[in-house]
């Protein structure tokens, strides 16, 4: 089993001392941190990608299984596992029903916490995996600096996926600017601001009617249509939207804006992949180190991230060579310059469309691949991109896309 990343979160009601003895040593569980006090608990979550939360409290604590809760309904796909001290049957009772995978008594053995959370980490695994919760590969398009190409990246991957017979689901989370309407010719009737402001719980059957269904049969949750009104979006309610996408489609991707900003911190958290997309010139390159630094110093697992080079054919003396020397790694994806693009972004078909058969259409289907296998078909097994026998092939559902795109 790889290394189970864990936080252990201290309520006040029970002695640090006491949690301290019953951690494992370092192996096959890793310990990121150890945090007195629920609140200040959850502000260091915020930025912890972890694999199993541990929540330590006394005989019985309210706050303790409020931040269960709460941490649950951030992360439904994370396990978490309890040391409680001195805990009556009442409270374990109580424990369990606010979501928690397993409760042990305090003081104990640090063998026997360690199998508890390696239980409570296959345990969530194997049941998502059999009841399809939770398990759909995200992506976050990630690009440090603007005007890199994120939303050319999302748009063309997202749309690629969908012509590919995946159910996928595209985010834009750069709240002030979101250019996808556009970029894909779509209108903002409804936006993820409309979904913030309608009040209430949050389901699927309500989330479905905020996205919008573009000719590709891609669903799209759009970006407010004001820069005012982005402070109404919440990073509650994008954990929320982004477990209902992950529970309901093939494939979700989040196009992000520029920098690391709450919004963009807390997609990462719960994304799967990310995509981090820099262009041919020094000053892109060198943001798109820093990024990769940043994501490292995150804990992001660096087997799960792609570099994509936009506008990689540019002639202006910069080999791939040295791109690899100034970001560190050499790029996953090569996207040439071409003028198609410009005119696809202007026009809203994106370039898997309207010129399927350019290189930097195939460029884009390469990246897609990289993610086909990720995607859970109905049956659990991963979906092939050139469609199923029932969805047609790729060059089919193109036919019938252009179809549609003449009747708009």
């Amino acid at each position: 089993m790889p290394v189970i990343k864990t936080f252990v979160a201290v309520d006040p009601s029970v002695e640090r001392a006491v949690v301290q003895a019953a951690l494992p040593p370092a192996g096959e569980i890793e310990i990121l941190g150890v945090i007195n006090g629920l609140e200040e608990s959850w502000s260091a979550l915020q930025e912890a990608p972890i694999d199993l939360l541990a929540v330590a409290c006394g005989g019985h604590s309210d706050r303790a299984l409020y931040f269960i809760e709460s941490a649950l309904k951030q992360r439904p796909d994370r396990p978490i596992v309890v040391l409680a001290e001195s805990a009556q049957n009442g409270f374990v009772r109580r424990i369990f029903e606010a979501g928690a995978d397993d409760v042990l008594d305090l003081p104990e053995s640090p063998e026997r916490v360690a199998f508890a959370f390696q239980k409570a980490v296959a345990r969530r695994q194997g049941a998502a995996a059999a009841s399809g919760i939770a398990v759909a590969p995200m992506v976050c398009v990630l690009g440090p600096k603007g005007g890199t190409g994120k939303t050319l990246t999302s748009s063309n991957l997202a749309v690629t996926l969908a012509l590919g017979g995946e159910r996928v689901a595209l985010v834009d989370l750069d709240l002030q600017f979101g250019d996808l309407g556009l970029t894909l010719r779509l209108t903002p009737e409804k936006t993820i601001y409309d979904l913030a402001k309608s009040g209430g719980s949050i389901d699927m059957e309500k989330l479905e009617t905020y996205l919008t269904t573009h000719v590709s049969g891609l669903r799209v949750l759009l970006a407010p249509t004001r820069p005012d009104q982005a402070s109404f979006i919440t990073t509650d309610l994008l954990r929320d939207v982004f477990s209902l996408l992950r529970s309901n489609y093939d494939c979700v991707v989040v196009d992000t804006p520029p920098g690391f900003t709450p919004e963009v911190i807390a997609s990462i958290d719960i994304s799967t992949h990310i995509c981090i997309v820099g262009m041919l010139d020094s000053l892109s390159l060198k943001n798109t180190k820093l990024g990769l630094e940043t994501l490292e110093l995150m804990g992001y697992d660096k087997g799960r991230i792609t570099v994509l080079l936009n506008r990689a054919d540019s002639r202006i003396g910069i080999s791939t060579d040295d791109v690899s020397t100034i970001v560190g790694r050499t790029p996953d994806v090569f996207v040439p310059s071409d003028r198609e693009i410009a005119k696809s972004m202007t026009d809203g078909v994106p370039i898997v469309m309207r010129a399927e058969r350019s290189e930097a259409a195939r460029a884009f289907r390469t990246l897609a691949d990289r993610y086909v296998e990720a995607a859970p078909s109905d049956n659990g097994a991963s979906s092939p991109l050139n469609g199923t026998p029932e969805q047609g092939s790729v060059r089919e559902r193109l036919d019938r896309v252009r179809q549609l795109l003449r009747r708009h």
